[in-house]
């Protein structure tokens, strides 16, 4: 009943028929508020202390602050934090809703962020520079607001926790000056300094401060929200021409009290002391790794690298040593909180596949510790007791997806051999012999994939055959220093088998795509000249497996299996630029493969799974790091002039605070339209830490003229030393 009278009440506030100072304190209504989403997953900004002791991380998105990550790097547990300006009368509005938005990394060797927010009717700016307290669990907000008009204003800040990926089951209370959310597991509390003047907690859609201060211009100041989707609101001194400035402290623990004392805490030691401490971390990092290369010609180039490097330095889980995830958001579906998505989706995961392209990146910069706990983490925490490595698992290792892609299960066996340690022979064998003896669920034999690396089709890939070929060379390698001879001869040989089998399984002869020799996407029947057919999923069509094309084929030449200049390369190189290649205004990139459909819809709305086969509802963009593996092939062509094109071309499409995304907008609608200019970032997983790994190891590749991280051994074996 309590509730039930509550609802009434804030139905007849909305509506004025009573003041609403007479709202009375207590449980807020609207329980359990509206279902918990997360926001875009187009992040411009990612950040973290460099210290280990501190478990926290923040992203940005629009005007806002996104996602933080606690107590790692697999749970978002924040879903936002904004601010509303209201004159208390005739307006509110969120700072997030303006259409003048900046953001920009203050010092380009540290990952702090500063949002510059203008108020459509030029009545206020709002100015937010964004850390992490090297010594607690704190993100905190340092804010100076000003009036444009000479008018005072209030301002209030609106913080959404999601504890522990799940929005649905948090509780909050008032405490003091301060607010706090609590879970089953962990909690986060908002203070601010000065002290806000009132504070209240509520359900979303309901009694949230957003919901209040846009419908009634006023708060009222509710003590508890016992169970469901709550936010927190707390009124700032500031008014932005007598007060203009205030920092708050959003800070996470495994209680409510362990929240308020590490926000509290970090409100005593000061923004400006933390903030120095923040960036000297960096800086510091910076300093022990490789400077950018003379192959990036502009200082623009120059910020942008050492972002990377920072990003992906950020990227690594604080308890998990290794544990590098995909890229710290959930994009389209993945950010609806659907139970089926745990609830937030998979990027957020560690991807084998993706910390190798991670680890050689950060090798190439200079990074080999970094590259060393990577490895180190794949086969001490990831691999599992049969040999394979996960399709992907969280921080701790735990699989979430189960399905068996055999490059996941190769690349670190390369990755092994690249950094020399011998000392992980144990699980190089077993990752080997699980890869000569995989069998698909009817019995096809390896290299068959039960998944290739874009993880939408099983068969036969060149790209997995390539990393499998490389991955059985390197294991020999390996084995040859650990006294296994046996197993060295075992592995080459198998290699040897594969390459001589790869142009039946995946070239074709007799394809629609040239006259001549080309290799296709992948295969269903190990035979590329039969005219075999498969949908390719995510909306798209149903096709010849001889007419999808995508430039996986590359691998081959990266890892030295095949020369650059081979024939069949050649071809294929021409037949993906005609099929899959669009040149934007930023640079020519590509398509995964023919007539992918992982992308956003025609008028810009998120990618589904849900969209009937064949209704073409989908499209997937263009993806950048694409152009970064064709630089890489044309420096082992011997054409190092396209290579740093190519780098030039990955570098425009980052976003103002140099985060780089998975991809951009492409030939299709609503490419070109107003607010979707082809060469620019879609809201596809940004930052992607691929991306980033990939413009770091094409700069330094350029620089050598040669591509760094062809492992010697396996080309050697191919081509001749």
């Amino acid at each position: 009943m309590r509730k039930l009278m509550f609802g009434a009440l804030a139905g007849l506030l909305v509506t004025g028929l009573i003041p609403a100072t007479a709202a009375a304190q207590g449980e807020a209504p609207g329980a359990p508020g509206t279902h918990p989403s997360w926001l875009p997953a187009n992040k411009t900004g990612f950040g973290t202390a460099h210290d280990r002791s501190s478990n926290v991380w923040f992203t940005l998105q629009g005007g806002q602050l996104s996602e933080v990550y606690y107590p790692d790097l697999s749970t978002p547990s924040v879903r936002s934090l904004n601010f509303v300006v209201t004159d208390g009368r005739g307006f509110a509005v969120t700072d997030y809703s303006a259409k003048a938005q900046q953001v920009r990394r203050t010092d380009d060797d540290s990952l702090t962020y500063e949002q510059t927010i203008t108020d459509d009717q030029h009545r206020w700016r709002l100015r937010k520079t964004y850390v992490t307290d090297p010594a607690a669990t704190t993100v905190l907000v340092d804010v100076d607001f000003q009036s444009l008009t000479g008018r005072p204003y209030q301002l209030y800040a609106v913080a959404d926790p999601d504890l522990t990926n799940d929005g649905s089951d948090d509780s909050a209370a008032r405490q003091g000056d301060a607010v706090t959310a609590q879970d089953a597991t962990n909690a986060a509390a908002l203070t601010a300094k000065p002290a806000f003047t009132k504070t209240s907690v509520g359900y979303a859609g309901g009694s949230d401060g957003n919901t209040q201060l846009t419908k009634t211009f006023k708060l009222n100041s509710y003590d508890t929200a016992t169970k469901g989707n709550v936010v927190l609101t707390g009124q700032t001194n500031a008014d932005g021409v007598r007060d203009r400035h205030v920092t708050l402290a959003l800070g996470m623990g495994a209680k409510a009290a362990d929240a308020l004392k590490s926000a509290q805490a970090s409100q005593r030691r000061g923004v400006r002391d933390i903030t120095r401490a923040y960036d000297r971390g960096w800086q510091q990092y910076l300093r022990g790794i490789s400077k950018p290369p003379s192959s990036l010609k502009t200082g623009a180039e120059r910020d942008l690298y050492k972002a990377s490097m920072l990003t992906l330095a950020a990227s690594e889980d604080k308890h998990h040593p290794g544990a590098f995830i995909a890229s710290p958001s959930m994009p389209w579906r993945f950010g609806n909180n659907d139970p089926e998505w745990s609830p937030s989706g998979t990027y957020h995961l560690v991807w084998p596949r993706d910390l190798y392209q991670i680890a050689t990146g950060l090798a190439a910069g200079g990074d080999t510790a970094a590259a060393n706990r990577a490895v180190t983490y794949m086969f001490g925490t990831q691999q599992q007791p049969d040999g394979h490595l996960p399709q992907n698992s969280r921080v701790d290792g735990v699989p979430y997806w189960t399905s068996i892609q055999l490059d996941e299960t190769a690349f670190p066996i390369v990755l092994a051999q690249q950094l020399g340690r011998n000392d992980l022979w144990p699980g190089v064998r077993k990752a080997a012999d699980f890869i000569l003896g995989y069998k698909g669920p009817n019995g096809q034999p390896s290299p068959y994939t039960q998944q290739e690396r874009w993880e939408e089709q099983d068969g036969w890939s060149p790209s997995t055959i390539a990393s499998v070929i490389a991955g059985l060379v390197c294991a020999a390698d390996l084995a040859s220093h650990n006294g296994a001879a046996a197993d060295a001869a075992r592995y080459l040989a198998a290699a040897d088998k594969m390459k001589a089998d790869l142009p039946k399984q995946t070239v074709t002869t007799n394809g629609p795509l040239s006259k001549d020799p080309y290799f296709v996407r992948l295969t269903k029947d190990a035979n590329a000249n039969a005219g075999t057919t498969y949908n390719l999923g995510n909306s798209s069509v149903t096709m010849d497996q001889r007419a999808v094309t995508d430039a996986g084929f590359l691998d081959l030449v990266r890892l030295g299996v095949y020369r650059a200049d081979d024939p069949v390369i050649r071809n294929s190189v021409r037949v993906t630029d005609s099929d899959i290649a669009f040149t934007t205004p930023t640079g020519q990139f590509w398509h995964r493969y023919t007539k992918d459909g992982y992308g956003e819809q025609a008028d810009g709305s998120p990618w589904d799974y849900t969209f009937p086969a064949e209704s073409r509802t989908t499209f997937g963009r263009l993806w950048p790091l694409l152009a970064g593996e064709r630089g890489e092939y044309e420096l082992a062509l011997g054409d190092p002039a396209s290579a740093a094109r190519r780098l030039r071309d990955l570098g425009r499409v980052s976003s103002s605070a140099e985060t780089m995304p998975e991809q951009v907008w492409d030939e299709n609608p609503p490419s070109g339209q107003t607010g979707f200019p082809a060469g620019t970032p879609t809201t596809s997983a940004t930052p992607l830490a691929w991306t980033h790994a990939q413009y770091v190891r094409l700069a330094w590749d350029v620089k050598a003229g040669s591509v760094l991280e062809t492992p010697k051994v396996v080309r050697c074996h191919f081509l001749g030393c």
